[in-house]
């Protein structure tokens, strides 16, 4: 299963911010969507990095002022990101290393998706189940 077969089914809205935007803003977009990441981009949709609820914990950590800091200070700059080509097992196995739990999905240099664990453990389970399916009615015809 690719990528963009996910995306068919969870749709294709990020959730953005500006690095600039204080991080109290950004806490307000994850709270707002009931999200755990944000991609951070310039312009529409050129990812300049990605702030997870992770990257705000240990920054709380070492500031407490946290809130007043801008998403610039605190992101994950270097982004792994994903293609719509990818394979989903590949895709589960780079986020399962590098152990992160959401991966922008980007064509061409631009955002057009992101994906968490979630979403790849229930497309997986899905196709298995769909598998099973078609396993018990093949049994239950011979």
């Amino acid at each position: 299963m690719k990528i963009q077969n996910i995306l068919a089914t969870t749709g294709t809205r990020v959730v953005t911010i500006h690095p600039d935007r204080s991080l109290k803003d950004a806490v307000g977009l994850l709270a707002q969507h009931n999200i755990g990441a944000l991609v951070v981009v310039i312009g529409l949709d050129e990812v300049v990095g990605i702030l997870s609820e992770r990257d705000i914990v240990r920054a709380a950590v070492h500031n407490d002022n946290v809130l007043g800091l801008s998403v610039q200070q605190i992101m994950t700059k270097h982004v792994v990101t994903g293609s719509p080509n990818d394979d989903l097992k590949s895709v589960m196995n780079t986020m399962t290393e590098k152990q992160f739990r959401h991966l922008p999905i980007v064509e061409q240099g631009k955002l057009v998706g992101i994906v968490s664990i979630r979403d790849l453990v229930k497309a997986q389970v899905d196709q298995y189940q769909g598998e099973i399916e078609t396993l018990e009615t093949q049994i239950m015809e011979a």
